[in-house]
């Protein structure tokens, strides 16, 4: 999906990432605070089928990002390219989207429960050191842009696509879909290594909400929380703004006890 694609895109151009490839038969570097969100580069917070980003030095030979050619019969890739280069959540080797010398972003793999695990990197049998990282059971976080001028704005559309921005906003009233990962799991699960094909919403029970200006919106406003179909990791919410909102809230995810991070704003114009 073309959305998807930017998404993706915008996470690797925030980073203003090198193209030098390392020195062959180099072992990876990288730190526990290196491991991020990919929505929101937050440290230490992942959770099963999250989209996550880890910066370093040595992580790759080369650079390449998932195409739709990578994805053979629906299964997802854990080499891309011509580098060796894997990401392992304790035994199982992570869904890749995109790996360069300083920057990979990878999918922890769905099936994984909430708790302790070892995070390792390899690139062409020289691992990298092994990090205990603890995943929690949701990691929302929002997509946003590059911030401008000062602010943030999260990445959301109208149900047409059409992109909000400052200069064409949403509307109180209007249904809007937001992007995130993180959200924990659906019904049915996701599946380790394969793209989702069909919607499929938030496991019941989840208390996900959506706070405007830090004041959670009606549960019913609320139309659809789950899976992005074509796009794993990535979640979307179909919201209905209350007719109150007022111009360009901020807003915030919280699910579990776990909310995304403060200053993201959502284009809006009475």
């Amino acid at each position: 999906m073309p959305l998807a694609l930017l998404l993706l895109g915008l996470i690797v151009a925030r980073c203003g990432l090198g193209a030098d490839a390392p020195v062959p038969r180099v072992a990876p570097n990288y730190t526990a605070a290196s491991i991020v969100n990919a929505a929101d580069n937050l440290s230490g917070v992942l959770a099963p089928n999250t989209i996550g980003t880890i910066y370093g030095t040595n992580l790759a030979y080369g650079t390449a990002g998932l195409t739709p050619s990578d994805v053979q019969g629906g299964v997802l890739p854990i080499v891309l390219g011509d580098s060796e280069t894997q990401v392992f959540f304790s035994n199982y080797a992570a869904d890749l989207y995109y790996v360069s010398p300083t920057q990979i972003n990878f999918l922890v793999p769905p099936m994984m429960l909430p708790g302790p695990v070892s995070f390792r990197l390899v690139i062409d049998g020289l691992m990298g050191k092994t990090i205990q990282l603890t995943l929690a059971g949701a990691a929302p976080g929002l997509f946003a842009m590059v911030p401008k001028n000062g602010v943030t704005y999260a990445i959301a559309t109208l149900v047409d696509g059409a992109l909000l921005t400052a200069s064409s906003p949403a509307k109180p009233g209007d249904i809007v879909v937001l992007w995130a990962t993180g959200l924990g799991i659906t019904t049915p699960p996701a599946v380790y290594g394969q793209l989702p094909t069909a919607a499929a919403p938030l496991a019941a029970g989840a208390n996900l909400e959506v706070l405007l200006n830090g004041v959670a919106v009606d549960s019913s406003a609320i139309g659809y929380a789950g899976v992005a179909p074509g796009f794993a990791g990535l979640y979307q919410i179909n919201l209905t703004l209350p007719k109150s909102t007022g111009k360009n809230p901020e807003i915030r995810l919280r699910l579990d006890g776990a909310s995304s991070i403060p200053g993201v704003h959502l284009p809006v114009s009475p």
